[in-house]
């Protein structure tokens, strides 16, 4: 059967030519083919800080605030590691990233989850987390634009999320991998925008979903020093560091002026597929609205279907992949999500072979 994936999110066009030819030059110079800088070349650790100054008014210190990362998953894990103990809690996000919780687990912690529901808009009701789990939890993770949900937040939650960190010495932990892929106006804040916020708070960020380089594993972590300072112990004594070479590439990615045109460019394919999408969903009777950021639609089953029934039903039946939502929590049964990373033509197809499959 020809099966048609709306799985991983995975984006599907290239990586831009002026990256690619950056990382060719790179690659070209023996003097990247050493061992890096375990924190990152202080030419990459200069364009993060850059472009947090352009893009969102935040000024950073690169030697102290910036490290570069193999990719943010790495990063994300690797903090796990450094802020909990065995018997510590973690609030997570419910539905949220496996890697959060998985970690928390593996590194002998407990996970507590913060609960997204569509009444709040998938925002945690943070007054609602009892103060026993205030006073274990070391750590807290939120991820805006939210993968699976696409729910967004504004300042005025980041405002909230760090007084709530501060107020129970809590290190706020915010993955912002599609901070830049939004639509409608809408243009995702930092969490680091917030006054104080790096007293309490880390964001990591992401070159693979701006710059279709999810092969490439390079990222970023930005924000309090001394939890940098802590993630470097881990990282230190566990990896040497992402291929010069490819930081180079990054550094380009980051400062090159045509990056702005790519990344609008990259939001009309995905605001094309993001529109396709719902509108075949609400032409099936299915509740859905437009999401404002991610790449993802976060869709309810039709009535009578699990989450997991019904990605298996689609599978078997019209030789769909969608992702039942329950593999994000337990607060994702009765959801699925559809990622629009796949070419409009393949995505048309599936959206052809969904409508001739479900009913709401």
């Amino acid at each position: 059967m020809d099966v048609i994936s709306l799985g991983i999110g995975d984006p599907d066009l290239p990586t831009p030519d002026f990256v690619i030819e950056a990382l060719v030059r790179a690659v070209r110079d023996p003097s990247t083919h050493r061992y890096p800088p375990y924190e990152g070349t202080a030419a990459f650790r200069r364009a993060v800080a850059a472009y947090y100054e352009e893009r969102f008014g935040v000024g950073l210190d690169p030697d102290r605030e910036v490290m570069a990362l193999i990719g943010s998953k790495e990063g994300l894990a690797h903090m796990v590691w450094a802020v909990v103990d065995r018997g510590d809690a973690a609030l997570v996000s419910d539905p949220g990233y496996p890697v959060y919780g998985i970690h928390t687990l593996l590194a002998g912690g407990e996970v507590v989850p913060l609960p997204l529901r569509a009444e709040n808009g998938f925002l945690p009701d943070l007054d609602a987390v009892p103060a026993a789990d205030r006073r274990r939890a070391t750590v807290m993770f939120l991820c805006y634009p939210n993968n699976p949900t696409a729910g967004t937040a504004d300042l005025e939650f980041f405002s909230r999320a760090v007084g709530f960190a501060r107020e129970n010495d809590i290190l706020l932990v915010h993955d912002s991998a599609y901070v830049e892929i939004t639509y409608d106006d809408y243009r995702a804040p930092s969490v680091l925008q917030v006054e104080g916020a790096k007293e309490v708070a880390v964001e990591f960020g992401s070159l693979s979903k701006p710059f279709n380089m999810t092969g490439w594993r390079l990222g970023y972590v930005v924000g309090n020093a001394e939890a940098i300072r802590a993630l470097g112990v881990i990282k230190t004594n566990t990896d040497s560091g992402q291929f010069q070479a490819v930081q180079r590439a990054g550094v380009e990615a980051l400062t090159n002026p045509a990056s702005r045109d790519f990344i609008e460019q990259m939001r009309r394919v995905y605001r094309r597929r993001r529109d396709a999408t719902v509108e075949t969903l609400q032409r099936l009777g299915c509740p859905v609205t437009a999401p404002r950021g991610s790449f993802y639609v976060w869709a309810p089953v039709p009535e009578g279907f699990t989450s997991a029934g019904f990605a298996a039903e689609v599978l078997d039946r019209v030789g769909v992949i969608v992702t039942p939502g329950s593999a994000y929590g337990t607060q994702g049964e009765g959801y699925f999500r559809i990622s629009l990373t796949l070419p409009d033509e393949r995505l048309e197809e599936a959206l052809h072979r969904l409508a001739s499959f479900a009913a709401w």
